[in-house]
């Protein structure tokens, strides 16, 4: 019998995926029984759909008599072709702080931890609004709740006030309150100003950057501006929190470019030609510092820049085993910063420990200013946002149709030891239980990352 070479091929593919999904599913073992002494809270929800997008809405109700905290989150659908897309709308039950948990008491059936077993917690979807192909991206407007900015697989951002639409769509047809006009292509990156009300910024596959006023718009918006710096994909747009009339962007041809909104011409006030060596997807300013600024790479690293000298990054953050598409400054902490990943990791760093000294057994578990990894997710993680109502409250979501909500335990960036990064031991290796407790505790979180 005489097996060609593309059989022969197509076969030796197969073992190696089924080796990868074996060696996934392990480490999500690992990560399973290590988790209730690495996180305060977990909660593991599966969704119908990939939610490619996650963001939590800024609004927060509190019930004293449940004794939880009920927080909205804002999803999206990925379906395939001959199934509606909807924009989505979840609440989230969180118990409060005052409530006693017990973090190591982890419900299998639920993937539950600290508390949120039984009536302390759970995740509804409450509005689902019919749109136009998946959702790449939705952004809610940081002065008013409802109005909503997505990213379809069209030229077209829709804009939608959430207000005015039923909470369960009456048939599968998108209508937005806005339709933004001025891309020729489909793209991600997607940004509101969190100064000026109603200015939205755009990154397309066109290579362009446009900006719109949504203030007093009607149905159909033209753009204020078209920025065509760019040679190739615009994968993220992102506004200063300092300076108004500042904005970034970031691409496929390894440039980051930054703009001022009060010149229309297509010449960015600085650029950077080569800012990582492989395509860049993501760019965060940090809301606490006005000089920081953030980018990720499909070459595995973040980049951290200071708009005062950017001839050189700052420092690059080396650590993720697969190209980072996100980035979330931490709203409560101006030296936090997160990364996530198709390495299916997120990553929490802290610029506060930068160079700090390492023994030679630390150092091979990661960079000092690697503060945690959470490794809960199977597949590419596709966004990551920071709750801004409770501190360390964080929200991802992977391709494999899971969201997850989890917070670090307090003892990993509170407990004034070194050597508390993330990084990871050796694969597969458990972890006893005495190494994590007391001031041992981040064992834990340095073995459940390691791939």
């Amino acid at each position: 019998i005489v097996i060609s070479s593309n059989a022969r091929n197509r076969v030796n593919m197969e073992a190696e995926d089924a080796a990868e999904d074996r060696m996934i599913q392990e480490e999500y073992k690992v990560w399973k029984k290590n988790s209730p002494f690495l996180y305060d809270k977990v909660l593991t929800h599966s969704l119908e759909w990939p939610s490619l997008t996650v963001q939590w809405l800024s609004e927060v109700t509190t019930d004293e008599e449940r004794k939880v905290s009920i927080n909205k989150i804002l999803l999206g659908t990925h379906t395939s072709d001959d199934e509606p897309n909807y924009l989505m709308i979840g609440e989230v039950l969180l118990p409060l702080p005052s409530v006693e948990v017990d973090a190591r008491n982890y419900d299998d059936e639920k993937g539950e931890i600290g508390g949120f077993g039984g009536t302390l917690s759970k995740i509804d979807i409450k509005v689902r609004i019919s749109h136009e192909g998946e959702v790449n991206r939705a952004r809610v407007m940081p002065q008013n709740k409802f109005t909503i900015a997505t990213k379809a697989p069209t030229s077209t951002v829709f804009v939608f006030d959430y207000s005015k639409h039923p909470s369960a769509p009456v048939d599968s047809v998108c209508r937005p309150q806005h339709r933004c006009l001025g891309h020729t292509a489909q793209g991600y990156g997607l940004a509101w100003s969190p100064l000026t009300t109603g200015r939205l910024l755009s990154g397309s596959d066109d290579a362009t950057v446009c900006m719109w006023d949504l203030t007093e718009a009607g149905t159909e918006v033209q753009a204020l501006q078209i920025k065509r710096g760019h040679t190739s994909v615009v994968e993220d747009v992102a506004w200063s929190h300092h300076q108004s009339h500042v904005y970034a962007s970031v691409g496929d041809d390894m440039q980051l470019l930054i703009w001022d909104a009060r010149d229309s011409s297509d010449s960015p006030s600085k650029r950077v030609q080569k800012a990582h060596t492989s395509d860049i997807n993501c760019v965060s300013f940090n809301p606490l510092n006005e000089f920081l600024l953030a980018t990720g790479s499909t070459d595995s690293t973040v980049g951290l820049w200071d708009l005062r000298n950017m001839t050189q990054k700052l420092h690059s953050f080396e650590g993720h085993k697969g190209g980072v598409y996100q980035l979330d400054w931490a709203p409560f902490n101006e030296t936090i910063l997160a990364s996530c990943s198709s390495d299916r990791r997120v990553h929490i760093w802290d610029l506060s420990r930068i160079g700090e000294e390492q023994s030679p057994e630390d150092a091979e578990d990661g960079p000092p200013e690697l503060l945690f990894i959470h490794g809960g997710h199977t597949a590419k993680v596709s966004d990551f946002s920071w709750n801004r109502n409770e501190e360390w409250v964080a929200a991802s979501v992977s391709e494999d149709n899971i969201l997850q909500i989890w917070q670090m335990a307090e003892s990993i960036y509170d407990d004034g030891e070194e050597g508390s990064e993330g990084s990871g031991d050796e694969e597969g290796e458990d972890v006893e239980v005495e190494d994590l407790e007391g001031e041992e505790e981040e064992k834990g979180e340095e073995e459940e990352g390691e791939d």
